[in-house]
């Protein structure tokens, strides 16, 4: 398989899972997701995804400090509706990195486990996201903001093209390789993550 080559400079997230702890599926439990997980769960690489995966990165940091973040047992919780523009795409790769889901998750062994109800649309929160942990009710909140890194304004034609059939093979690697120059100056530059995420 072939991918952008940034992909694999990105920061990975760590993660202590002990669901797959308990049944052996990793050692110790401890588990690494890597930008290139987000992408094969969404199907693309987008300023969307990569503002997901690092909403996720920097919010479990903070929410979790010095310890490694406990996949599963973090309640995600989305401001806009689940129909309605990005939403879906962001809850969704939020969700798959913090192990949880909606009422179709896993129901766990014992009581212990359980991965289901535990991400949350239309909830009445001041920024986009919040991460709350389940053990102490900590939580943050997170908006994100992927105008900091404008697009090339050539992408806009190249797109047209595209879309109405009348792009060569040239224009079509240009477009793949602007919109990926993009997503790599969001992932990568992490003096503007500062700028970009905002964390309370």
């Amino acid at each position: 398989m072939t991918y952008p080559k940034f992909f694999d400079e990105v920061e990975k997230i760590k993660l202590y899972d002990p669901l797959a702890d308990f049944l052996g599926a990793v050692e110790n439990g401890e588990m690494e997701i890597e930008y290139i997980d987000v992408v094969k769960f969404a199907g693309h690489s987008c300023p969307t995804v990569a503002g997901a995966y690092l909403s996720a990165l920097l919010g479990l940091k903070t929410l979790f400090k010095d310890s490694l973040p406990v996949r599963g047992e973090v309640e995600v919780f989305i401001k806009g509706d689940k129909k309605e523009g990005v939403n879906g795409v962001v809850g969704n790769c939020i969700a798959f990195i913090c192990g949880v889901s909606d009422e179709a998750g896993f129901k766990g062994i014992g009581g212990n486990f359980n991965r289901a109800n535990k991400i949350h649309y239309g909830s009445d929160i001041p920024k986009e996201i919040r991460l709350k942990r389940l053990d102490n009710q900590a939580s943050v909140d997170i908006s994100y903001d992927p105008s900091i890194v404008p697009p090339n304004p050539k992408m806009k034609e190249l797109m047209q093209l595209i879309m109405t059939n009348r792009a060569s093979t040239e224009d079509k690697k240009e477009f793949q390789n602007l919109w990926q120059e993009r997503v790599k100056k969001i992932l990568l530059s992490k003096e503007l993550w500062g700028e970009m995420i905002k964390i309370s």
